[in-house]
């Protein structure tokens, strides 16, 4: 978050291990929040694939988590956090197509490996802070 900046709004989602019934909940009303806030559409449609990549990482991949979105008046900040496992290699988890999804979710049509790097396409910013056995940190920034 900027400096001197201060939150114009903030949502916080809880997500659900493989609940896939309600994956992608988050991401929309996200998108319909950044919308309804008069976000240029451009930047809303980035944050809705961003959200819904993240949302559905934690879906496939961890015990729970949250997304959180933050607004201020310079930037969306979309911040994923989880409990589960972690991501043991970074770099490779970037790659596209690589993917430790179980296989009840790539029955489901998930799992091909592109979360990480649609995620990275659409942001102005990308941390990530994986402790293996932890879980995952993930924040996805969009300037304003």
């Amino acid at each position: 978050m900027t400096m001197n900046s201060e939150i114009l709004m903030e949502q916080i989602y809880s997500i659900e291990p493989e609940n896939f019934a309600l994956a992608g909940e988050a991401s929309s009303s996200i998108k319909k929040l950044l919308k309804q806030l008069g976000v240029d559409s451009n930047i809303v449609r980035r944050a809705a694939i961003a959200s819904y990549e993240a949302e559905l990482n934690q879906v496939i991949h961890s015990l729970g988590g949250t997304i959180t979105l933050r607004v201020d008046s310079k930037e969306i900040r979309i911040i994923a956090q989880d409990v589960g496992p972690g991501i043991e290699d970074i770099d490779l988890a970037m790659q596209e197509g690589y993917s430790t999804a179980s296989a009840k979710a790539r029955e489901l049509g998930f799992g091909a490996g592109m979360g990480l790097p649609n995620i990275k396409k659409c942001a102005d910013r990308l941390l990530i802070d994986s402790k293996v056995g932890q879980g995952t940190r993930i924040e996805i920034v969009f300037e304003l």
